[in-house]
């Protein structure tokens, strides 16, 4: 029994902490691809990246080519980590702030600072949306510049919760096993596992969207 039900996702349990490790750990699984001749997983893979690009590749318009690859690396590296936490004893690296910011304050940033830059014009003109009343503008120009800031937040907040919360529901549920009966026990096990398919499925919704978000801001400052 945990004393305190966060410190599953404490990263300094130790002195010479490897939690963070999890994160790289699904680069050991690529290089294979490359030596190795393709299995049905990796043609699975290649068709799954296939389809992200041409549907990426709609969302960006006519943007600079090779830029849907950014977002399918992004969508790679978040999906492998949200499944590796999964896994006992690893280290769930992006139900951490400090990651899933990481990953969204650099790239808008640097959404914004090519569109201020090169399309001023075009930035000025998102802030007043098209058929705004004269009156409201001032208002409008408010709420879109607060709605622009506050967008890598809600990115971060938005996958670090999403994975807290289906792991802390685990976590709960599994406390409850030593007390019950054998019967309950059984439900139980039935239950978590049902909740273990939720939270697969929540791993690659939520890397889904952070890259689809992504995406629609990047497809803005153009």
């Amino acid at each position: 029994m945990m004393t305190n039900l966060f410190s599953s996702f404490d990263p300094s349990s130790s002195i010479l902490s490897l939690n963070w490790m999890s994160t790289i750990l699904g680069m050991l699984f690529i290089p294979s691809m490359f030596w190795l001749i393709p299995s049905r997983w990796n043609f699975m893979w290649i068709k799954i990246t296939y389809t992200l690009h041409n549907e990426f590749k709609i969302l960006l318009n006519n943007s600079i080519k090779g830029s849907t690859l950014i977002f399918i690396s992004l969508f790679s590296f978040i999906m492998l980590n949200n499944f590796l936490g999964l896994f006992p004893y690893i280290f769930t690296s992006t139900s951490h702030l400090i990651l899933t910011l990481g990953l969204a304050l650099p790239l808008w940033l640097s959404f914004m600072l090519y569109g201020w830059i090169n399309h001023t014009t075009h930035m000025f003109a998102h802030l007043v949306p098209q058929g705004t009343p004269p009156i409201l503008m001032p208002f409008m120009v408010c709420i879109e510049t607060i709605s622009n800031v506050i967008r890598p937040g809600t990115l971060a907040v938005r996958l670090a919760a999403n994975m807290i919360a289906g792991h802390l529901l685990l976590t709960l549920l599994g406390n409850t096993g030593p007390s019950m009966s054998l019967i309950l026990l059984n439900i139980l096990i039935f239950t978590q596992i049902l909740l273990l398919i939720l939270e697969s499925a929540v791993a690659i919704i939520q890397s889904y969207v952070f890259a689809v978000l992504s995406t629609l801001y990047s497809s803005e400052v153009n």
